[in-house]
């Protein structure tokens, strides 16, 4: 650490800079006009310097904040130093503009101080719909990246505090929800307007030159905080794997591998051998990759370890182009943020953990949450996420999986909303929305059990099924914890008529009113079932969680009463 640079004022100014983050979160969740940002918190916020480096990624989603730096630098590369106090830019593209994936949109604001530019403050959020072969947005019959919805490299939205009027007009025609839309990009805007004016803030109290320095210090501190958890990691080689069992269309085996060298305080992770980038819109883009590495890295290192872009310079990724994790135009890849995410993370948790058990994860259940979308009698468009779907987290050592969570890309800031909300939001009844028993990974600390789900559908819809929870391998456990159970899905209809599953997990099916039935997977456990405390199963057995026969059979303590 610069001697000159308090140590005080350093942990006062990255604790600043993350309340400002969240500050920004707040605004949006208070503001935004789709559900999936009041509601389920789908978007994220985080500041980055002059150079485009992000100092703060404290609000939201890991996978949309890791990559985050490389949209703020594509804008750089893009408009150089044409930038003004009070303009806004807009990005989505993963090709050309640092996007992740299409439908999260980057809102980017400079921050100007002293008429110099300062900083950016950002917004990554997930639209309803983009356009696109499918309402909603996730199209699981692309081929393509053209198939996904509009493409967006960085433009700039409004300058001088002025609307680009044509601009804001060909966005809205480019969307089946231009009411949700126009009021959710003028939320996001809204927040990076608080956003800049706290940054400004930061600058007048500390002084621009010490602001400065103190950034920079932020970034130190987390690249030393990185270094020291790596450098207790013995040295070696620990491989990892996680795979899909289709491309979205036939089935086929399609691997993510991952080495992961440990060489004193630095870390490589290597995906070479993972499987070359595939027909279906599961690819996934650098940003992404990046995301879904540190994900994994910072989760599993400390979660007291700083997050900005300083805590990943001892990290180097290689992901080979034309492979799965860094595709060549135009592979579709929607679907990214969720899958391969999630096999990115389980992968390096897998590499991990063999450089340090006692720090295993076992596994979280995969998401498979459909969407589904219709009309209103007005015309209007309607786009439901099925959250309340989603599936129980992993155990670790001293810990329970959680129940149902968000999804592990999320790490759990992806908020379930209440079926209450949603019953008024769209036309449907919450039927049905409990824990599930015996689908946890047992272990001396179990998985969660995930949720059996169901809800009736009283317009006709289309469903985009979508996700990776009803292939056959389950949430893996570790240190002799079990797998979870796998899901399940099907649509059933109201007149009677047979019901109706994906193949493999993806496709898209157009029904008239029914009943989407859904049992999540649930996670993996940690530890031998057999060291579980039998007051944790006796009491799981009275929640439901464990049935008695499970009890005996698996955890060795029989006799226990079915819940009444």
């Amino acid at each position: 650490m610069s001697p000159r640079l308090d140590p005080v004022t350093l942990a006062l100014t990255q604790n600043r800079l993350d309340h400002i983050s969240r500050q920004m979160g707040w605004v949006m969740t208070r503001t935004a006009r789709s559900p999936i940002f009041s509601q389920a918190h789908d978007f994220s916020c985080f500041l980055a310097d002059a150079e485009g480096v992000l100092v703060s990624q404290a609000d939201g989603i890991p996978i949309h904040t890791g990559g985050g730096g490389f949209a703020v630098r594509a804008l750089i590369a893009a408009f150089g130093h044409d930038f003004r106090d009070g303009d806004v830019y807009l990005l989505n593209d993963p090709y050309t503009a640092g996007g992740n994936h299409l439908p999260d949109w980057v809102i980017a604001r400079p921050v100007f101080v002293e008429g110099r530019l300062s900083g950016f403050a950002n917004i990554r959020a997930h639209q309803s719909d983009i356009g696109g072969g499918a309402a909603g947005s996730y199209n699981p019959e692309a081929t393509e990246i053209f198939h996904e919805g509009i493409r967006l490299p960085p433009l700039l939205l409004i300058r001088d505090g002025h609307v680009r009027q044509d601009l804001w007009q060909l966005l809205m025609l480019n969307t089946r929800t231009p009411d949700l839309l126009d009021g959710d990009l003028r939320a996001m805007i809204g927040a990076t307007r608080i956003g800049a004016e706290q940054i400004a803030d930061l600058f007048a109290s500390l002084g621009v030159a010490e602001t400065n320095a103190y950034l920079k210090g932020v970034l130190d501190h987390a690249d030393r905080r990185l270094r020291a958890a790596v450098a207790q990691l013995p040295d070696g080689v620990y491989l990892g794997e996680d795979r899909f069992e289709d491309d979205c269309f036939v089935p086929m085996d399609i691997p993510i591998k991952v080495a992961i060298t440990v060489q004193g305080d630095a870390m490589t992770v290597d995906f070479t051998g993972s499987h070359p980038q595939i027909r279906g819109f599961k690819n996934s883009s650098v940003a992404n990759t990046w995301s879904g590495v540190y994900t994994a890295l910072s989760s599993f290192l400390g979660a007291d370890i700083p997050r900005n872009e300083g805590t990943f310079r001892s990290v180097e990724i290689v992901a080979p182009e034309g492979s799965i994790l860094n595709p060549r135009p135009p592979a579709p890849m929607t679907m990214n943020t969720i899958a391969p995410a999630c096999e990115i993370i389980n992968a390096c948790w897998e590499a991990l953990g063999k450089a340090d058990p006692t720090r295993s994860c076992a596994g979280w259940g995969k998401p498979g949450a459909p969407v589904t979308s219709g009309t209103w009698p007005d015309g209007r468009t309607f786009v439901m996420y099925h959250w309340a779907a989603q599936s129980g987290g992993g155990a670790v050592d001293g810990r329970d999986g959680f129940p149902q969570q968000g999804g592990v890309n999320s790490l759990c800031g992806l908020v379930i909303p209440n079926a209450e909300a949603y019953e008024q939001l769209y036309p449907v009844r919450v039927v049905r929305q409990e824990l599930r028993t015996d689908a946890a990974g047992a272990g001396a600390f179990r998985g969660g059990p995930g949720v059996d789900y169901e809800v009736a559908i009283q317009r006709p819809v289309q469903i985009a099924f979508r996700g990776e929870a009803y292939t056959s391998r389950g949430a893996f456990g570790v240190v002799g914890g079990r797998n979870g159970a796998t899901g399940t899905i099907a649509f059933l209809p109201e007149d009677g008529g047979a019901a109706i599953s994906p193949n493999g997990g993806y496709g898209i099916v157009r029904v008239g009113p029914g009943r989407i039935r859904i049992s999540s997977p649930g996670g993996g456990g940690w530890g031998a079932p057999g060291d579980r405390d039998p007051a944790l199963v006796r009491q799981d057995v009275l929640d439901g969680i464990v049935s008695p026969k499970a009890a005996a059979e698996i955890y060795g303590i029989a006799g226990l009463p079915d819940p009444v």
